[in-house]
């Protein structure tokens, strides 16, 4: 049997266990490891497995009908307060990237209004605009908790080289040429949305390299090195991150983008500090492992390593404009978010109330949920984006807060 096909026959085999409930091969936006397999005695640790139903489109709200509650305007704590002309270019960034994507007619009908009204618009003709063409809905966990988990990330900067010399010894790895990313929705319908990562062995299709594995075989790993860092604790904050820029020796600037991952779970690196009694958990901020890290340099490849984890990136090319997202827009710095898909519609408009790192100074914000990111999961959940440079990253590294989220839906869309 030809070694592709064989290999196609170990995913058609794996898709019927995926559906069943147990992977042998991790999802990139699994959730949890292996725990809703406990019955399958085969499970290995590395193993994740995401339930297989298609992520809702934002003109289907009866697919959120568990998690949104309709609210109106006067519930939005700040939402009259809110500088809504500083959300408008966020809000046509949007725009501009569900254009690409199958929204339906409700967002095309909200959109096209929103473009005929031009580029800016003052605070009040923005926030009528809003209320005229959009509904509020509180969205509410599985346990019909309002309440939820908002951290912050940012746009690091690096300094690195584009050769490997000393002082900048730490990879920064395009995609593999190893690494298969397959889409079995074809065969499977109810895979959709659901990519495996995997690299082939023999005749089989097998978990790819964890972040300890790709650190083992260095250069051996097929594929290109991009960059080299100085720093491999500000390398790993770059993929959790997953954008940044370079600084290179002779002043310019490369600009990297997420461009795929090994497929395997992210585990919080501050958590296992927690774990092991190595900080308190009010420590475990970006700031604190950071700090950890410089104390504890020979133990930091081991605490890393713990994260199974690993980002690769490509160059993209430098402008003015925020990083790429994952709706494939520059990202608004305080005016976007990162959500988890399966609850919130990549695109729509949200209205996020929550409090400022360390404190209880309110932030509500209108917001564009226009990102992803592998440690976003639930439904009441935000990393809201801060920005580019030192001063984002200090309060992005310390935000862990308490928040509340509104979507904002056009009324074709409303629940009924």
């Amino acid at each position: 049997m030809p070694k592709l096909q064989a290999a196609f026959l170990s995913l058609t085999v794996l898709a019927a266990a995926l559906l069943a409930g147990c992977s042998s091969i991790p999802f990139s936006e699994a959730p949890a490891a292996c725990a809703p397999c406990a019955a399958c005695p085969s499970c290995p640790p590395a193993v994740t497995v995401a339930a297989p139903a298609p992520a809702p489109a934002p003109t289907a709200p009866a697919a959120f009908s568990r998690s949104l509650q309709a609210g109106t305007w006067n519930e939005l704590p700040g939402w009259a307060d809110d500088d809504h002309a500083a959300a408008w270019p966020a809000f046509l960034q949007s725009c501009r990237g569900m254009a690409s994507k199958p929204h339906g007619p409700a967002w095309k009908r909200v959109c096209d209004l929103a473009k005929a009204a031009g580029p800016s618009l003052s605070s009040k003709d923005a926030r009528q605009f809003f209320e005229n063409h959009l509904r509020p809905y509180a969205i509410l966990a599985a346990d019909a908790n309002p309440n939820g988990l908002v951290t912050g990330y940012y746009e690091p900067l690096l300094r690195g080289s584009r050769q490997a010399t000393r002082g900048f010894e730490q990879p920064v790895r395009g995609v593999p040429d190893d690494l298969l990313t397959i889409d079995l929705s074809a065969v499977f319908p109810e895979l959709k949305d659901k990519r495996v990562r995997g690299r082939l062995e023999g005749n089989k299709v097998v978990p790819y390299w964890s972040r300890a594995e790709i650190s083992a075989r260095g250069d051996r790993l097929p594929g290109r090195t991009l960059l080299y860092v100085d720093d491999a604790v500000e390398l790993f904050f770059l993929q959790v991150q997953g954008s940044g820029r370079v600084q290179l020796q002779d002043g310019s600037q490369v600009r990297l983008n997420y461009a795929d991952q090994n497929g395997h779970p992210y585990q919080s690196i501050g958590r296992v500090l927690v774990e092991r009694g190595e900080l308190k958990l009010e420590e475990a901020s970006m700031q604190g492992i950071q700090n950890w890290a410089r104390a504890n340099p020979a133990r930091l490849n081991d605490l890393l390593n713990s994260n199974p984890s690993y980002v690769f990136f490509r160059e993209v090319a430098n402008s003015k404009d925020g990083p790429v997202g994952a709706l494939g827009v520059p990202l608004t710095p305080e005016r976007s978010i990162a959500i988890d898909p399966r609850s919130v519609p990549l695109g729509a408009p949200a209205f996020l109330a929550t409090t400022r790192p360390n404190s209880a100074q309110p932030l509500n914000r209108l917001v564009m949920a226009q990102d992803t990111g592998g440690a976003i999961k639930g439904a009441v959940r935000a990393d809201f984006f801060w920005g580019f440079g030192k001063e984002a990253g200090e309060q992005a590294g310390r935000m862990k807060q308490s928040g509340r989220i509104w979507l904002l839906l056009p009324p074709e869309a409303a629940l009924k």
